[in-house]
Order: structure tokens, then C-alpha cells, then sequence
């Protein structure tokens, strides 16, 4: 079972914010007049425990949660489905209000912003189970044709124009897709350029087929495009399922701190 760090958050928030008003409106005045009337004076009758832990805690984990629900939101990188772009162990930055602003543990937008556009790095709930984190890269917008043949995308009957870069050497841990092309593909938009691997042998069929994105969903792809589980086998993404936009690597770990990653833009 996944934990719910944000429900967890809210939950923080409300009840320490709960004892400190509750306190506040209720005790915190009779408990001055008592002390005011003590010989001893105000350092006689001192504010509960849990009272000064509300009062102390509930501002920093109000902060937490705002940031978190509104601005940025960090992720781990588990898998290698989106090299070479990101890598195993690479922590990043989500936005969190490129696509509108959403309420916490409900996931309700109340503010629209912005529209996702092709191209963009995704952190999106699992269709297939929500409690799920995934991070994929939008290929096919509502609407779109979506047809992926011998390794080519076309959109709308457009192929995605690929230049290929060279023979792709692994980093870290995982070696398993040296050897694989390594490529670099344009979407035919402006700032919409991004590397990917394939296999030129192994793999030859896998995730052909054709698709329509429906209204209000996205198609989307790993940039690992022979080892990557994404709309291909498991269909759309639910527009309510983003999470945000991924933009940043502040961190990599892997058997130690890789600093020529830190503060990588994701592209």
C-alpha cells in the first residue's frame, strides 16, 4: 500500500491548527487571568505540551502543505522507462500549477491556468491504481491520431522526424540498454526536441498499433521506448490524473551524489 503523504499532511495541519485555535478562544485567556492573580506570576501556569507542539508545528506544516499542494512537489525517479533522459536514482521538481491548481487529497481544480502541451514531462496517477506515481512524456493530445510503427511516431499522420546521435552508453548502475540507438526526436513544435533510445533488433513489434485520443485524455510514451509500459499497453491518462509538470532534477543518488545532474533542466 502506497502512503498518502499529503492526506497525512492534511490531517497535521487540521488537527494542530484545531488544538491551537481551540486553545486560543477557549483556555489561553482564563489560563493569563490565572497567572496575572498568582503570587508566583505568569511562570507558575504554562500553555499544555500539546498546545505549545500545535502552536510551534502548525505553521511549518502549513507551509509544507501549501507548497506542496501549490507550487512544487519532489519525486524519486524508480525506473529507467524514461532514459536517457531521466535516470534511476534522479530526484526532480514537479510543477504543480502549470495545469491549474487542485485541491489536496481531493484532487479537485479550482483554478484553471493552463492546458498540458505535446512534449511535456508528466508525473500522473496510474490509471489502472491512482495510489501509483508514474512519469511519462505526452505524445498524443485530445483528439490526436496516435499510430507507432517500426519505432516511428506519427500524429495525425505526421511522423516525428528522429536523428539519430550515436551508440548509447549507459551511467550508474543500470547497463542494460547499451548498445541501444540513440536518437533524437522533434515533436515539429518550438522547444520540443528530446532524446530517446530503441532497440534496433530486439523488440522489433512491441507497442505497434494505432490510437485516438479521446476528449478530456492523454497518450503518452517513455522516452526508453522498448522498455517502457505506457499508453501503448495500458491505454490514456485521465486529464484529473496529472499531477504537473515534471522540470527539474535538483539531486541524483546513485551510490553517491552525481552533481553533474544537480539543477538539469527536463525537457
Amino acid at each position: 500500500m502506497n502512503f498518502d503523504f499529503a492526506a497525512l499532511l492534511v490531517g497535521l495541519a487540521a488537527f494542530t491548527g484545531l488544538v491551537w485555535a481551540i486553545d486560543h478562544l477557549f483556555f489561553a485567556k482564563a489560563r493569563a487571568e490565572r497567572a496575572l492573580a498568582s503570587p508566583a506570576g505568569a511562570e507558575v501556569i504554562r500553555e499544555p505540551v500539546i498546545v505549545e507542539y500545535a502552536r510551534s508545528f502548525f505553521p511549518v506544516i502549513l507551509i509544507v502543505l501549501l507548497v506542496r499542494s501549490f507550487l512544487a512537489e519532489p519525486f524519486r525517479i524508480p525506473s529507467s522507462s524514461m532514459m536517457p533522459n531521466l535516470l534511476i536514482g534522479d530526484f526532480i521538481l514537479v510543477n504543480k500549477f502549470t495545469y491549474g491548481l487542485r485541491l489536496p487529497v481531493l484532487n479537485t481544480k479550482f483554478v484553471e491556468l493552463g492546458s498540458p502541451e505535446r512534449g511535456d514531462v508528466v508525473v500522473f496517477r496510474y490509471p489502472q491504481d491512482p495510489r501509483q506515481d508514474y512519469i511519462k512524456r505526452i505524445i498524443g493530445l485530445p483528439g490526436d491520431e496516435v499510430v507507432y510503427r517500426e519505432k516511428v511516431v506519427y500524429i495525425n499522420g505526421e511522423a516525428l522526424s528522429q536523428e539519430r546521435i550515436g551508440r548509447y552508453m549507459g551511467v550508474g548502475k543500470r547497463r542494460d540498454m547499451d548498445g541501444a540507438d540513440h536518437k533524437r526526436e522533434s515533436l515539429g513544435e518550438a522547444d520540443a526536441e528530446h532524446e530517446i533510445l530503441v532497440m534496433p533488433i530486439r523488440f522489433a513489434n512491441r507497442g505497434e498499433g494505432r490510437w485516438v485520443v479521446p476528449e478530456g485524455q492523454f497518450f503518452v510514451m517513455g522516452d526508453n521506448r522498448d522498455n517502457s509500459e505506457d499508453s501503448r499497453a495500458w491505454g490514456f491518462v485521465p486529464e484529473e490524473n496529472l499531477v504537473g509538470r515534471a522540470f527539474l532534477i535538483w539531486m541524483n543518488w546513485d551510490n553517491g551524489i552525481d552533481f553533474s545532474r544537480v539543477g538539469t533542466r527536463i525537457r
